[in-house]
């Protein structure tokens, strides 16, 4: 596996690299100066030296890592609300046939953004 989003979009199936890819745009549009790097070896957005967040194929669903189980508490009671999605300590997943609203990901990343600004205040 790629060390860059972009280049781990291209290794993945499309129906795959479609939902994955649109979490990506939507937190590039929450955090317009995110960076592609790594976040606990997986690719990742990185936002001021901290990994944003990561989405990534596993072998029955996608799972979205912020990096931060207070993000995904924050976010948890709308992804219960959206079928075939399920969420753990610091990881949501869900299915390319029933993606996460970008208003969920928008949250989400705003969160995550928002927990990094904290961390450097």
């Amino acid at each position: 596996m790629s060390g860059t989003v972009t280049t781990y979009l291209t290794e993945l199936e499309p129906t795959d690299a479609d939902a994955i890819g649109r979490v990506y745009a939507v937190a590039r549009e929450v955090v317009p100066d995110v960076e592609e790097g790594l976040g606990y070896g997986m690719p990742a957005l990185t936002y001021r030296g901290k990994p944003l967040l990561s989405v990534m194929r596993a072998a029955k669903h996608i799972g979205l890592y912020p990096f931060s189980p207070a993000a995904v508490a924050a976010v948890a009671e709308q992804v219960a609300l959206v079928a075939g999605t399920s969420t753990a300590k610091g990881t949501i997943r869900f299915q390319p046939a029933s993606p996460l609203p970008d208003a969920v990901v928008r949250a989400l990343v705003t969160a995550r953004r928002d927990e990094i600004d904290g961390a450097r205040a």
